[in-house]
């Protein structure tokens, strides 16, 4: 009853935060998408890669370590905050000297300047990330959305207010300065936690076996994830960079943001019984299919409006996007069960396991890589779809290992929702076609308020079980 307790109160204030900020941080980039032009979100889109292997680098998985451990005290927050802020300042060095490099790469002279400033980022980071697993570790969600909000409302102004004046890309790089900046300030005189400054090797120790794994990990996938940047903007230019980081950022606005809600929520939540095999299961599999149940239809909304979407959120300059936002909703789809899958090795404390698969999987999609891009910008794309497929398959297979639910069972139990979708895009797309009379914001209405009506009247009247689930925490709340 107290897990469930803390579940719900957790999933509440963890979605209070996440999407008042994200509604802000989108509501901004709308303005900014039509002030800047693709190409300057593109330079961003190129420096993504290089700022995710910072931020990996500097945590050193010692963060996901804290959260994973029950017994915790000043020493272990002290040393791995130690860690965290002299490895940040030798990235930025780094950072800031390899600067003209990745200019060259990329043969944007421009990204020199942009990239030495950006890089503050990870110090500024630093200084708060322990004070922030702190939070998530006591489930302390309410603080966080607190701290979260004002940051990100100081920064978006700034950034509006740039961008109007003509300030260009530098309007998005400032403003990411000083929402991070605000945070981590706002973090450090709320929190009652401060630094012992005294570094404990035993306690390095223990954390760095597990999380130097996580690391490598979280490098390959940092690296890997945003490898069709890399090659997009090698290839062809900041233009289709902006137009590809644009629809992937569109598609995670739903899909991201609602798995991050409830991962923060799930993780430590997943630890506290990851010794019950049994409820660990059980609780996996609710979760799982309930967020497939929440997410599924939004990835169809998408994919059907997809055109109305974008001129009414970014105007018609931005209709390139189109097909390529329609591409990845498809492994937007699958976006929940590779991180819930994950995170079952994680709280076994298989780091080992989790580093071996992310070697696999990242060998597999550099040879989808060059076997697709034969195929032009788009066959990339569809190339990122198959690795996607390919690379749940092994997520499942090993994490229902350990749980004692194996791969087969999982996709059985998501027929029922995925047959509920189908019935709501043949509604969608009958609707589309009888409809064309109507402007673009009545269409995307009209046929999206009609697509989940029929959705959630078929989940009813076929008693989904996520239903009743997602019905009960309503009435909890």
């Amino acid at each position: 009853m107290e897990l469930k307790k803390n579940f719900i109160g957790g999933v509440f204030w963890s979605f209070i935060q996440q999407f008042s900020t994200q509604l802000i941080s989108f509501l901004v980039q709308l303005v900014l998408a039509r002030t800047l032009l693709p190409a300057e979100f593109g330079l961003i889109g190129m420096l993504t890669v290089f700022m995710g292997v910072g931020s990996a680098l500097f945590d050193g998985g010692m963060t996901i370590s804290l959260i994973k451990e029950r017994a915790t005290d000043n020493r272990d927050y002290s040393t791995v905050f130690i860690f965290n802020l002299i490895v940040s300042v030798l990235i930025y060095i780094l950072f800031y000297l390899s600067a003209p490099y990745i200019a060259q790469f990329y043969n944007q002279p421009l990204l020199t300047d942009i990239a030495r400033v950006y890089g503050l980022s990870f110090i500024f980071l630093a200084f708060g990330t322990v004070q922030n697993t702190i939070l998530v570790k006591e489930l302390n969600f309410k603080k966080q959305a607190y701290l979260a909000f004002p940051s990100l409302v100081i920064g978006s102004l700034l950034g509006i207010y740039l961008a109007v004046n003509g300030f260009g890309v530098w309007a998005l790089v400032y403003s990411v300065l000083l929402t991070n900046f605000c945070n981590t300030f706002l973090l450090w005189i709320t929190s009652n936690w401060r630094p012992s400054f005294s570094f404990d090797s035993e306690k390095f120790k223990m954390h760095f076996h597990f999380g130097y794994k996580m690391t490598i990990s979280s490098l390959l996938d940092t690296v890997f994830t945003n490898l069709y940047q890399i090659v997009i903007g090698k290839l062809y230019s900041p233009v289709l960079v902006g137009y590809y980081t644009r629809a992937n950022s569109l598609v995670m606005l739903p899909v991201g943001n609602i798995s991050t809600v409830l991962n923060k929520v799930v993780f430590p939540l997943f630890s506290a019984v990851k010794d019950d095999t049994l409820e660990l299961r059980k609780l996996y599999k609710k979760i799982m299919l309930m967020i497939f149940f929440i997410v599924t239809p939004l990835i169809v909304l998408m994919i059907l409006l997809s055109k109305e979407i974008v001129i009414i959120l970014f105007t018609e300059k931005w209709l390139p996007i189109v097909p390529i936002f329609q591409i990845l909703c498809l492994s937007g789809l699958l976006y929940p069960l590779h991180l819930y899958n994950l995170m079952i090795l994680q709280v076994k404390g298989k780091s080992g396991l989790f580093l071996k698969l992310e070697i696999i999987k990242k060998v597999m999609l550099v040879i989808v890589v060059f076997a697709s891009i034969g195929f032009g910008f788009y066959g990339l794309l569809l190339g990122s779809v198959v690795s996607s497929v390919l690379a749940l398959f092994i997520n499942t297979f090993y994490a229902g290992l350990f749980i004692q639910y194996k791969m087969h069972e999982q996709l059985i139990d998501l027929v029922p929702t995925l047959f509920i979708a189908f019935i709501m895009a043949s509604v969608m797309y009958l609707l589309n076609y009888y409809s064309g009379d109507l402007n673009v914001f009545s269409r995307l209405v009209f046929i999206g308020t009609s697509g989940i009506l029929t959705y959630l009247a078929c989940a009813v009247i076929l008693k989904n079980e996520s239903t009743k689930e997602i019905i009960k925490i309503l009435k909890t709340l």
